[in-house]
């Protein structure tokens, strides 16, 4: 029996996971190595009646430029007693690779150290996964999946900028984002929006939707100012993880709630959540502005990848080979565009407690700092006079002052 390697799959979709299919399986099986995938990640390794597929070339070929994944996914996360030498035994795995989170990868350490506790010496390796761009990847890399979901993002509010010239209205986006800003950032700032609101942003105080609120309204004030009465901002769904529940339970929006009392935010549109508010702040005011939600989400994780994940997901799936030759195991991937492989390890991107530390939007330089100070319309000291025909303290509409920045 030849020597094989497995592949499983992690977490949710993003865009290229098949393309880093492909590119490892390729290479590993050129070496002569059986490539066996894994349906249902680790819901599936440790099932007596798993799912896998043994994975040629051909199968690797036609995979290679589509969205989603070819191998399904899960977030199911083991317990150690769930943990089995046997599908390891059976097969002669030499190699575990795993395509996901921190979750993922925290998880693929723990079965390794079992292994080997059972006299099956295994190498893992894994290969970081996320639209959001915020994993703490060497020189500003970014995630696989991010540029193909930030690409449909911006197709998307394209779209959705010209409705609202076109009707005159204002459109409020969510974007998907677990605690960082990184895709709405990217796509606002690309798109021109007059206002962009990200965790990052409130660095100086505490997130609020009353604050949130006055950011959208400065923005639509200001443009009515400019003579423009349509307009888009988007808003990062990474705001409700810097909240605490009783500023979202004091939100007036109905929730529904997980078994440890927590508002299950899964269950609603973060941009109904977000234009409601706006609604009924507007409304206070007798401003009369139409507004719609658009929430960007589940659209963007199984697009066909762009070029530049394209070449970048082969790249991993190549340096994933050479990582393993070398020897190297409990590691994630990390490759240059010019195609520099290095192995990054998770102890040196952990926190005391083990969780990764995410790579945040610095915006206090380079582009992001930038896109501040030119792109975004907002009230200003020398808007507080005319902006009184719309808001009776404009001051308090002035982003620096809602944000408390200097």
């Amino acid at each position: 029996m030849n020597q094989s390697i497995a592949i499983l799959c992690g977490g949710g979709p993003a865009p290229g996971i098949n393309s880093v299919i492909s590119s490892v399986s390729m290479v590993f099986l050129k070496a002569g190595y059986r490539v066996i995938g894994i349906h249902d990640g680790y819901q599936g390794l440790f099932n007596r009646n798993r799912s896998t597929v043994d994975i040629d070339f051909a199968f690797a070929d036609d995979i290679h430029r589509k969205g989603g994944s070819a191998l399904r996914m899960s977030r199911h996360k083991p317990k150690d007693n769930e943990f089995s030498t046997d599908f390891f035994k059976d097969n002669e795995i030499k190699l575990l690779i795993t395509i996901g989170g921190d979750d993922t990868a925290s998880t693929a350490n723990r079965i390794s150290k079992f292994l080997r506790q059972n006299n099956v010496n295994i190498q893992n390796i894994h290969v970081p996964k996320t639209i959001d761009n915020d994993l703490p990847l060497p020189s500003h890399i970014p995630t696989f999946g991010y540029q193909s979901a930030k690409q449909e993002g911006v197709r998307i509010a394209q779209t959705i900028y010209e409705d609202a010239r076109t009707s005159g209205n204002w459109f409020v986006i969510s974007a998907m984002g677990r605690e960082a800003g990184h895709l709405a950032f990217g796509i606002g700032a690309a798109s021109h929006f007059p206002m962009i609101v990200i965790p990052e942003m409130f660095y100086n105080t505490e997130v609020t939707f009353d604050k949130i609120t006055k950011l959208l309204i400065s923005a639509i004030v200001k443009r009515k100012i400019m003579g423009i009465q349509y307009g888009v901002s988007i808003v990062s769904e990474g705001v409700f993880h810097f909240m605490d529940d009783k500023e979202i339970e004091n939100s007036g929006i109905n929730f529904t709630y997980d078994n440890h009392g927590h508002p299950e935010l899964g269950n609603v549109s973060k941009a109904h959540i977000y234009n409601i508010l706006l609604q009924q702040k507007l409304k206070e005011l007798n401003l009369e502005v139409k507004s719609r939600p658009v929430e960007l989400g589940y659209e963007l994780r199984c697009v066909a990848p762009v070029a530049y994940d394209l070449m970048y997901c082969g790249l991993l799936g190549y340096g994933v080979k050479k990582l393993f030759d070398e020897g190297r195991t409990g590691c994630m991937v990390t490759a240059t565009p010019g195609g520099k492989i290095e192995p990054l390890y998770l102890e040196d991107v952990e926190d005391e407690n083990g969780k990764i530390k995410p790579r945040l939007v610095d915006l206090k330089q380079g582009k992001s700092k930038l896109v501040i100070e030119n792109g975004l319309q907002y009230i200003e000291p020398g808007d507080y006079e005319e902006a009184k025909k719309w808001l009776p303290n404009p001051e308090e509409y002035d982003l620096h002052n809602i944000l408390n920045w200097d």
